[in-house]
């Protein structure tokens, strides 16, 4: 299930993000926690089931959410986890056309083409 941020969940979402090759940097991923709280159009969503163990973050604009962020707990990877936060994020804003930063198009796109697409 896709939940919200809060800042309650800050610790949890860190230690997620730091996953990424590009957020391993302690004051990187600072300035990135600063935008997913104070940026409007920054938002950031976690995937729960017993525990915290995914997160997918996104900038949303008039028509399009950009997906900045997606990362899951090494622990729970190959069970489906990425692909069911795009579909979530999807059925949230089913308005608009998700699109990925080149840092996850390739796993993106790989969703896309598997047998039942996110888009």
């Amino acid at each position: 299930m896709l939940i919200r941020y809060k800042k309650a969940f800050e610790k949890i979402a860190m230690g997620l993000l730091s996953f990424m090759p590009e957020e391993k940097d302690i004051k990187k991923l600072q300035e990135t926690m600063k935008l997913y709280d104070e940026a409007e159009d920054w938002q950031l969503y976690l995937w729960k089931e017993e525990d915290i163990v995914g997160a997918i973050g996104a900038r949303i604009t008039a028509d399009e959410v950009k997906i900045q962020h997606i990362s899951v707990n090494p622990s729970f990877r190959q069970e489906g986890i990425g692909k069911k936060m795009l579909r979530a994020l999807k059925d949230i804003y089913s308005d608009k056309r998700l699109v990925p930063n080149s840092s996850i198009s390739a796993f993106f796109y790989k969703c896309e083409q598997e047998e039942d697409p996110v888009q």
